[in-house]
C-alpha cells in the first residue's frame, strides 16, 4: 500500500521539491531520469552495486570545506578533528588539503598514522587518556598532546624521554546552550581545568618546571552545533588574559591558542549554521582587543573543524521496507537501516531530511517519520518529513548531511553489521569502508 492509497484526498495537491543546497553536497543534482546524483553518480547505481544502507561520501565537497576554512584562516592552523569521520582515505585527503589532524584515542591515531600522516600533524587530546595511549601517542612522534588532568600530567612526565609539546585544556565558563551532552565549554563537566583554580595553577607550574614538558599553549572547546560566532570572541578574550597571567606570574610566554571546533551545520533547510567569514572576523578583532588590553602578543590561532568538514558532504541511502499509517497517529515509513547506522536522533534529538532518491516526485505529498528496522522505540531517523504520497516499499530514500558522526557511532547492535562507506568524484565511485558481515562479527567471539 503506498501513502497516496492511504490519502486518497491528496491526489489534488501538487509539490516539486527541490533539493536544499545547504544540506546536500554541492554537486547534487536530479539527472536527466530524475534520480539524485552526487558527484556525477547516481545514488540508485550505488545502492544497485553496495546495497543499503550505505554511506556516500561526495568528495568534491570535502576539498571545497578544506580550502574555505584555509581561505578564510590563512593564518591559523586547520586540524581537521578525526572523530567526525575517519578514514585512511579521508585522512589523506584532507592533510594534501593543508590540513592536520586532531586524533582523541590510539585508534584514531593508528588509522591516521597508517595513512602516512607526519606525526608531527597530528594532536592528542580526549578525556581519561590510558597510560599506554599516551606512551603510544609520545613513541609515534605526536606534534602536540592535551592535556585534560593532573593524571595526565603525572603520566606524561614519567613517559616523555625527549621534549614534547603540549596544550593545557581550559573551560572559559562559555555556556553554548543547547543539548548537555555538547556542552563542554562550561565548569560543571567532565573535561579540562576551570580557567582558574588551584588545580590549574598547579598543572601550569608543573608543566613549567618540567624539563621534558613543553607547554606551548591552551585549548578550548565550547561545544558543538555552535552557530554564534561571539562566543568564540569571548573565548579569545578569556584565553588571552589567562595567557597574560602566565607571562606574568611565571615569565613564560605562551604562543598557541586552539580554540576547537564544534561549528554549526545545517541538518535541515532553514537550520541555524556558522558563517565563516563571521567567524573570522570576530576572531581576528578580539584578538587585536585582548592583546591590546593585556599588551600581549598575538598568539597563533588554531580550530578543529570536524563536522564542518564532513557532514554535508555525506548522504546516507535506505530501502523502504514497509509503510504504516497509525489510526489517529504518524504514518511511519520503515527502512532497513536506523539508529545502528546513525544514532544521533536518538541520543541528542538531532533532526534530518529523507527524500525520494530514485525520481523526481512532483504530485501530493504527506507528512511522515521515517524509522528503523531495530527493536526499540527510539529508533528514528527523521520525523515530520513530506514525502511522495505514492511512495512504493522498495523505493530508495536518501538522508542528507550525514558525513559527520554517522560511521563514528555506528554500531552492531541486534547483530547487524555496519555500513559500506562509498565515495563519489567525477562521475566514479570506490568503496573506502566495506560492509561489516555476520562473518566479522563471529571473529571477535571466542566462544
Amino acid at each position: 500500500m503506498t501513502l497516496l492509497e492511504i490519502f486518497p484526498s491528496l491526489r489534488s495537491g501538487m509539490a516539486s521539491p527541490r533539493l536544499d543546497t545547504t544540506v546536500w553536497p554541492s554537486r547534487t543534482h536530479y539527472d536527466e531520469l530524475g534520480r539524485i546524483t552526487v558527484d556525477g553518480v547516481a545514488l540508485d547505481d550505488v545502492a544497485d552495486r553496495y546495497g543499503t544502507p550505505t554511506y556516500v561520501i561526495g568528495e568534491t565537497e570535502i576539498h571545497t570545506r578544506c580550502r574555505s576554512y584555509r581561505a578564510h584562516f590563512p593564518d591559523a592552523e586547520i586540524l581537521y578533528a578525526a572523530k567526525a569521520l575517519l578514514t585512511r582515505t579521508i585522512a589523506g585527503l584532507v592533510v594534501d588539503e593543508g590540513l592536520g589532524i586532531d586524533v582523541c584515542s590510539a585508534g584514531e591515531l593508528a588509522i591516521a598514522l597508517s595513512a602516512g600522516v607526519d606525526p608531527r600533524r597530528i594532536i592528542l587530546h580526549g578525556s581519561g587518556k590510558p597510560f599506554a595511549e599516551l606512551e603510544y601517542a609520545v613513541g609515534a612522534g605526536v606534534g602536540r598532546i592535551v592535556i585534560d588532568s593532573l593524571t595526565e600530567v603525572s603520566l606524561l612526565g614519567a613517559i616523555v624521554d625527549r621534549p614534547q609539546q603540549v596544550l593545557l585544556r581550559l573551560t572559559p565558563d562559555i555556556d553554548v546552550h543547547g543539548h548537555p551532552a555538547v556542552r563542554t565549554g562550561v565548569s560543571d563537566q567532565k573535561f579540562g581545568f576551570a580557567l582558574h583554580d588551584e588545580t590549574t595553577e598547579e598543572a601550569i607550574r608543573t608543566l613549567i618546571d618540567h624539563p621534558l614538558l613543553d607547554l606551548r599553549g591552551f585549548h578550548c572547546h565550547l561545544g558543538s552545533q555552535i552557530h554564534d560566532p561571539d562566543h568564540y570572541g569571548e573565548a579569545v578574550r578569556r584565553l588571552v588574559a589567562r595567557m597574560a597571567e602566565v607571562r606574568h606570574d611565571y615569565g613564560v610566554m605562551l604562543t598557541q591558542l586552539d580554540l576547537g571546533g564544534g561549528h554549526a551545520v545545517a541538518y535541515r533547510p532553514g537550520d541555524a549554521e556558522l558563517n565563516l567569514s563571521e567567524l573570522a572576523d570576530i576572531i581576528d578583532d578580539a584578538l587585536d582587543a585582548a592583546c591590546a588590553r593585556n599588551r600581549f602578543p598575538r598568539p597563533v590561532i588554531a580550530m578543529e573543524p570536524g563536522r564542518g568538514i564532513v557532514a554535508r558532504a555525506g548522504v546516507t541511502i535506505y530501502r523502504v521496507t514497509a509503510i504504516k499509517h497509525v489510526p489517529g497517529g504518524r504514518t511511519f515509513v520503515i527502512v532497513d537501516g536506523g539508529m545502528n547506522d546513525n544514532p544521533r536522533v536518538a541520543l541528542y534529538g538531532a533532526r534530518y531530511d529523507a527524500v525520494v532518491a530514485g525520481r523526481h516526485p512532483t504530485g501530493p505529498t504527506v507528512t511522515a517519520t521515517v524509522a528503523g528496522r531495530y527493536c526499540e522505540a527510539g529508533d528514528i531517523l527523521a520525523t515530520d518529513i513530506r514525502l511522495p504520497a505514492d511512495l512504493r516499499v522498495g523505493e530508495l530514500l536518501a538522508v542528507p548531511c550525514t558525513g559527520a558522526y554517522q560511521h563514528s557511532l555506528a554500531s552492531a547492535y541486534n547483530g547487524v553489521g555496519r555500513p559500506p562507506i562509498v565515495a563519489l568524484r567525477d562521475g566514479r565511485m570506490r568503496e573506502l569502508v566495506r560492509r561489516e558481515t555476520a562473518e566479522d562479527l563471529l571473529l571477535r567471539d571466542l566462544g
